[in-house]
């Protein structure tokens, strides 16, 4: 898969909702309601982060739900990549990005959303062809009022801005032309999933997926 191929198919994917779940899961047997509830909610496309010893599980549950796009975030490493492969993840997406961790997802046919946090990194991107990128830590990046500055000089780049983003703040975001979605936590909280209250994370699914962009 060339860089252009996996950033075309990176795009169709996060075009899906204006909100991608950035997702945190500790016990396996939460993944296929919680999935079965966002999806239901509006919101297909799903970045499970491989930061719980269960997320590669969690994967693997939610790839068995219909109408869902699991993907793994968290990729720091090519053993990541062929691991989330390996349990059914359709995409990832990764903090930074380098070398060692585009190959491997070239060679392995997975489309990556890669993390920038400058000009200069999605300039790097951008030459190797990647044009729809991940801008992350996006509040301690500088915020909405950064991606737009960054959406300036660089116009081919779109991002999913991902870090500190909330229902608050979601709107400065998806209101740039440069922003096609943003990733956030919050549509499922730990709460929520620790009591089963998955009609709840519906809900709020259903005012993430109204979000306009």
């Amino acid at each position: 898969m060339t860089p252009i191929q996996a950033s075309q198919l990176a795009r169709e994917i996060c075009e899906l909702a204006p909100i991608v779940p950035v997702l945190v899961v500790d016990d396996a047997a939460h993944a296929q309601p919680l999935a079965q509830a966002l999806i239901t909610g509006g919101l297909p496309a799903l970045e499970v982060t491989l930061r719980t010893p269960a997320a590669l599980e969690v994967i693997a549950e939610m790839a068995k739900v219909e109408g869902g796009v699991v993907g793994a975030g968290t990729l720091l490493t090519p053993e990541d990549v062929h691991a989330a492969i390996d349990a059914g993840a359709k995409f990832g997406v990764s903090p930074g990005a380098t070398d060692r961790l585009l190959d491997a997802c070239e060679e392995a046919g997975l489309p990556l959303l890669p993390g920038v946090a400058s000009a200069t990194e999605a300039m790097r991107l951008l030459e190797r062809g990647y044009t729809m990128l991940k801008f992350f830590p996006a509040e301690a990046a500088g915020g909405a009022p950064a991606v737009k500055a960054i959406g300036a000089p660089i116009p081919q780049v779109s991002f999913c801005p991902t870090g500190g983003v909330s229902p608050a703040n979601a709107n400065s975001y998806l209101s740039l032309p440069n922003v096609v979605c943003a990733g956030g936590s919050w549509v499922a909280p730990k709460d929520k999933m620790q009591a089963g209250d998955w009609d709840g994370i519906t809900t709020i699914a259903k005012a993430a997926a109204a979000l306009s962009r």
